[in-house]
């Protein structure tokens, strides 16, 4: 090669390095960079590359440091659970809806309606003089019931009991309000470790801090997982567009929509991973009761404006595709 074509050459590639966006991503995910949410964002870094972005990730284990430093303009993007990133995108957050999604099939069907292309307006949102988009979607998993006392296997049995909630998900608080549980105020960083040391007695998590978080502890040799899916989590890429490429949002969501297969395929490993002796099955009078009680909360939060009602109309045909016998799919309201 002549020495004026790889000046050229090299001249190219520095435009190239020179022209690419430099931004900061403020990531969460309980287990820091070792969590396997952290690494598929990892993937996705080296993947934005090829959209013109140079992506510097930092790793937080606490969720509302990261919203915190987002506001405060400290990182050009966040990556959290959709249960706290709805108030930057009430569509796409709308997904973790009480009892919206009740299975990973589902849930896999619901991430991929949101990321659609025909939906690229409704994941812009602007408050106040700030605009945000959604870049991606993330399956955490479903969460269910833990309990310290199998002996509370009916929802009578929730009366007056210690049940720990995140105390800015008013979802949580109404559900919790609705079998008359005591709601202890928590963060996502201390709610298990709350549960494993007995100051509350029933918590909902996804089999994701199963391990991790060790919420055997708390299980002990009397406590039980009761396979009722009170809630989808996932967690939202949300942008500030200005700062990024003008594709740059529409190739992000494409990307994370085919890593669906193998994210859902990790939250089915880890949840098959849970010892059979933890699980326990509610009869089928009481898990209609629970599926009402959702249902009603569901309505009265999107009567509320907290979720989007055009998404629960989509997980009801969703839910009724998969269950059409459900009691649900012959009422109306959703």
């Amino acid at each position: 090669m002549k020495k004026g074509t790889l000046f050229c050459a090299a001249l190219t590639m520095l435009a190239s390095s020179l022209s690419q966006a430099k931004v900061d991503i403020c990531v969460f995910d309980l287990l820091g960079k070792s969590g396997e949410s952290y690494k598929l964002l990892e993937e996705w870094q080296l993947a934005s590359k090829q959209w013109g972005t140079d992506v510097q990730l930092i790793a937080y284990q606490d969720e509302a440091k990261v919203d915190q430093d987002f506001k405060a303009g400290k990182c050009d993007g966040l990556f959290m659970t959709s249960m706290r990133a709805r108030a930057y995108n009430k569509f796409a957050g709308s997904v973790d809806a009480i009892g919206g999604v009740p299975n990973n099939d589902i849930a896999q069907k619901a991430i991929s309606y949101v990321l659609h292309p025909r939906n690229a307006k409704r994941l812009v949102t602007e408050i106040g003089k700030d605009k945000y988009e959604v870049a991606g979607i993330v399956q955490i998993g479903t969460a269910y019931i833990f309990v310290r006392d199998r002996a509370m296997n009916k929802l009578e049995h929730a009366k007056n009991k210690k049940f720990a909630i995140l105390h800015y998900d008013l979802a949580q608080k109404i559900m919790v309000d609705r079998i008359e549980a005591v709601p202890v105020m928590s963060e996502i960083s201390n709610f298990i470790r709350r549960f494993n040391q007995g100051e509350v007695d029933i918590v909902a998590s996804p089999a994701y801090a199963f391990k991790p978080l060790e919420i055997y502890k708390g299980l002990g040799s009397k406590g039980a997982m009761i396979k009722f899916p009170v809630v989808n989590v996932t967690a939202d890429l949300i942008i500030r567009p200005n700062k990024f490429p003008a594709k740059f949002a529409e190739q992000s969501r494409s990307w994370f929509v085919k890593q669906l297969p193998k994210t859902i395929a990790n939250v089915k490993r880890m949840e098959a991973e849970i010892p059979a002796k933890y699980l326990m099955h509610l009869n089928k009078d009481d898990y209609k009761d629970y599926q009402s009680i959702l249902r009603d909360g569901r309505i009265d939060l999107t009567n509320q404006g907290i979720y989007d009602p055009e998404m629960m109309r989509v997980l009801k045909r969703a839910r009724c595709t998969v269950e059409r016998t459900n009691f649900e799919c012959s009422l109306g309201g959703e």
